[in-house]
């Protein structure tokens, strides 16, 4: 393994960082400052730990401290006001977090696929607006450059990238194709010295804000290529999708190509069909895995930690059989849905994870995740609906995630394809 040993050291000091002996949310003046449970209460129940290595967990616990300094003061607000968090990118490359399995001489880390898990647990436990931000630049962006462009494009694109410098977005979904790319509309044409690409996309993460888009359509014979949409190009439009209930904290948006001339250097070379954008998918759905247990924990340890503080009937709620049930049930699926991750991390690592194991992993976490949500939020009462608490925001987000990179139904058919060898998409 590859390492970048200056953002191991900002790791290392990000874990001198004091956040207090509670770790309960106060709150000075506007500005809330940390968990409302303690960092020590972050489940291991199966001392998985044990299983990672030193790396992993500095790696894990630098961005865990991040989440708690950074992004939880801020959530709240950003989430309610329907704004992204100022300067998040820049942060996020500063600790290593965009493409973390890049290698250094493209400007990445260099980490394995379990430390970028880990990592996207760590943002997800925050907001699932931060980890998408994370997961698009370096799954759906920085890895089919890496992956399939030229050796001029990495070297262009991958350390700006890496730095959060550039902000990328991916391009697949289009109006009228959601689940079924292979219909898609969007079309370039040979003129020569360029191409000519005409065309739209939508529910783009980060298109308002982005600065290229690695963007998937059909060739004259039919075939999907990948091209890299630089903004400024004339034609290229990214109009701002409103009025979302979820993932409130970041910019969604469309891609618009009205006649807009791409430089045919622009074009990944290494790829063609539809395995391009679906092995980006792939890397996605795998962080995505990761990422819903840090949604999980962070709506298990508030409610375990407000379960023991909130007194009904004269003695915490925590004594009451029903809420044990829910607490000992959420544990448990956390801890599977680890166990699953940790597993398909080594897979990965080995170059040994197949499509249909990730989809298992996206589709049973994500499930797990939203259902612990949902029903945390109702162990909270009233005050579940709350912004100092997490739960409605976790589960109004994990309504797109459920959705996005493949939804829930679509991953099922899936693991039916592969158990039965029968395509039922059609």
């Amino acid at each position: 393994m590859r390492h970048n040993y200056d953002v191991f050291q900002k790791m290392n000091y990000l874990l001198t960082i004091y956040f207090g002996n509670s770790g309960k949310a106060l709150f000075l003046g506007k500005t809330k400052i940390m968990s409302y449970y303690p960092l020590t209460s972050i489940p291991d129940y199966y001392s998985i730990d044990a299983l990672l290595s030193e790396e992993h967990k500095l790696i894990r616990d630098s961005v865990r401290s991040w989440v708690e300094s950074f992004v939880m003061p801020q959530i709240d607000e950003a989430a309610q006001n329907h704004t992204d968090i100022p300067g998040l990118m820049k942060e996020l490359g500063n600790i290593g977090a965009l493409g973390p399995y890049i290698p250094e001489e493209y400007g990445g880390p260099g980490l394995d696929q379990i430390s970028y898990g880990l990592i996207m647990q760590e943002l997800e436990r925050g907001d699932s607006a931060v980890r998408s931000a994370a997961s698009v630049q370096s799954s759906l962006v920085m890895f089919p450059i890496f992956e399939y462009g030229s050796e001029e494009q990495k070297r262009k694109y991958l350390p700006k990238l890496a730095s959060g410098d550039v902000i990328g977005c991916f391009g697949l979904t289009e109006p009228n194709h959601g689940s079924d790319p292979s219909s898609m509309e969007s079309k370039f044409t040979d003129q020569g010295d360029h191409y000519l690409l005409n065309g739209a996309k939508m529910w783009i993460t980060n298109s308002p804000v982005a600065d290229i888009a690695v963007v998937w359509a059909k060739g004259e014979d039919g075939k999907v290529r990948g091209l890299i949409v630089e903004r400024g190009m004339e034609g290229f439009t990214t109009p701002t999708t409103h009025n979302k209930w979820s993932l409130r904290a970041s910019k969604t948006g469309e891609l618009v190509f009205n006649n807009v001339k791409v430089p045919k250097e622009n074009l990944l070379p290494n790829i063609e069909g539809l395995k391009g954008p679906l092995s980006c998918l792939n890397s996605a759905r795998y962080g995505i895995s990761w990422g819903v247990i840090g949604a999980a924990i962070d709506c298990y340890c508030t409610a375990v930690q407000y379960s023991k503080e909130r007194k009904q009937f004269g003695k915490p709620i925590a004594s009451f059989q029903l809420q044990q049930k829910k607490l000992a049930e959420f544990l448990t699926e956390i801890t599977k849905a680890q166990l699953l991750c940790l597993q398909l991390g080594n897979l990965k690592n080995a170059h040994k994870a197949s499509p249909a194991q990730i989809s298992m992993a996206k589709r049973n976490n994500v499930k797990m995740a939203i259902d612990i949500a949902r029903e945390s939020r109702q162990m909270l009462g009233g005050m579940g609906i709350m912004g100092e608490f997490p739960m409605m925001r976790h589960a109004a987000n994990l309504e797109s995630v459920i959705t996005y990179e493949g939804t829930h139904d679509i991953h099922l058919l899936i693991t039916g394809m592969d158990i039965t060898g029968i395509n039922a998409f059609g």
